[in-house]
């Protein structure tokens, strides 16, 4: 327990030794700034057309989790995410984003397999001509839910996403026998935004071909043995104010920062046997729909956000898929949550706090239902810069996971959560 301890010792003090140096060196040129979806540090401009920025954003909590045979709390500290940015142009036209992450960062144990790495997450060349219609190539985030697309640090609680990922989500490695990690996948994406005029407001879409799950057809592993590429879109209409974001980028509130919003959103995602084993394969296809009202109240009376998802997934692959090794046992079923904040007006200390409750229910065809409910509070110092939340969540999302087989069982469990983010 020493030798584990130490070495957990050891990788906190790399994680905030590192990020104190990143900080230092970010004071030397022009000051910090926020441009949409990813955290922009300083700003280093070469010219008129030729810039770049790099940013740094940690997310951590401390959990206390219900064991229901001790009837106890057993508490540890998670590193959720820790990632550096890296964001630029170098033409009119053209521009580049990538991020690194650190996957498996709870594996801390030298026996532990996966082990702890860093990773390129994002890897995107951009060609961006007017509003109507760009291209993005590389290693991105697939247009389907919003959830997804907000990525871990524009969400409006920590704990992200609860109903069931889509593959590029669901998956943690690229490539052979893999779909994506962390929502990310290679591929292409056109994006543009209009305004139809026959109503009021702006249609944003986003629609593209990415590698999805790969099997090993050398091993006759996996079910997509035809090498077939996974497609994915997105459309949303936003009603009331445009959502300031880049590219096709969302967010999960805005903390009235842009007025009043309702976005109504719809999104897919289709692959060929890109669900079960091979001997038992499924073409899958999902389908989501999502939702974000806010609304700044006169007088400056604060502001109420309301999210909403519901997602259908077809993998119709044979519940005996479950015991092949090479099954890529993705959920199957209908699964739906909502959130509602609200910011309260009155700035207590540094920051500003943001009660909130939470539902999410996932009900897989082949497996049991699980529910749970989640109640909290942000303490906002910064927007998405600097946040500190404590929730409580009761449920069996925590103990039954992303098993969908048809024997999973769980308890319901009382959680308890301390987290906070910080970018710059």
């Amino acid at each position: 327990m020493k030798y584990i301890s130490k070495i957990r010792s050891g990788i906190y003090r790399k994680y905030f030794s590192t990020m104190l140096a990143l900080s230092f060196l970010f004071l030397l040129p022009e000051a910090f700034a926020m441009n949409g979806h990813i955290a922009d540090g300083p700003k280093w401009v070469i010219d008129d057309t030729k810039w770049f920025t790099l940013g740094i954003g940690f997310r951590g909590s401390g959990v206390w989790v219900e064991n229901r045979d001790t009837g106890n709390f057993q508490s540890g500290f998670s590193i959720d995410n820790a990632r550096v940015y890296l964001n630029g142009q170098i033409h009119k036209y053209v521009k580049f984003e990538s991020y690194t992450e650190c996957t498996f960062c709870n594996n801390t144990h030298p026996e532990d397999t996966p082990r702890m790495s860093y990773n390129v997450l994002a890897a995107i060349g951009k060609v961006e001509i007017n509003r109507f219609v760009n291209f993005w190539g590389g290693r991105m985030l697939v247009p389907t839910e919003r959830g997804e697309l907000s990525a871990p640090f524009y969400h409006a609680t920590h704990d992200a996403i609860k109903t069931p990922f889509f593959p590029q989500g669901f998956s943690t490695k690229f490539g052979s026998l893999g779909a994506g990690r962390y929502g990310h996948d290679d591929g292409g994406t056109f994006w543009g935004s209009v305004e139809p005029g026959f109503i009021k407001g702006t249609l944003g879409y986003a629609l593209g071909v990415y590698r999805g799950l790969q099997s090993s057809t050398a091993a006759r592993m996996g079910p997509n043995q035809g090498d077939s590429v996974a497609w994915a879109g997105r459309l949303t209409y936003n009603f009331l104010n445009p959502e300031p974001n880049p590219g096709y980028y969302t967010r999960n509130t805005y903390f009235g920062q842009a007025g009043d919003i309702l976005a109504l959103a719809a999104g897919t995602s289709y692959q060929k046997d890109g669900a079960g084993s091979f001997a038992h394969p499924s073409d899958f296809l999902g389908l989501v729909g999502d939702v974000l009202f806010e609304k700044v109240l006169p007088k400056n009376m604060g502001v109420v956000t309301v999210n909403g998802d519901y997602k259908q997934f077809y993998a119709n692959y044979s519940p005996l898929a479950f015991a092949d090794p090479d099954c890529f046992c993705i959920f199957d079923g209908k699964s739906w949550g909502v959130t509602g904040l609200y910011l309260l007006p009155v700035k207590v200390g540094i920051g500003q706090f943001q009660p909130y409750g939470r539902f999410t229910r996932v009900q897989p065809d082949n497996s049991s239902k699980r529910e749970e409910i989640e109640a909290g509070v942000n303490y906002v110092i910064s927007g998405f810069n600097a946040r500190i939340s404590a929730y409580y969540q009761h449920g069996d999302l925590r103990t039954k996971g992303i098993n969908y087989a048809p024997d999973v069982t769980g308890d319901k469990v009382d959680v308890f959560k301390l987290a906070f983010q910080l970018q710059m």
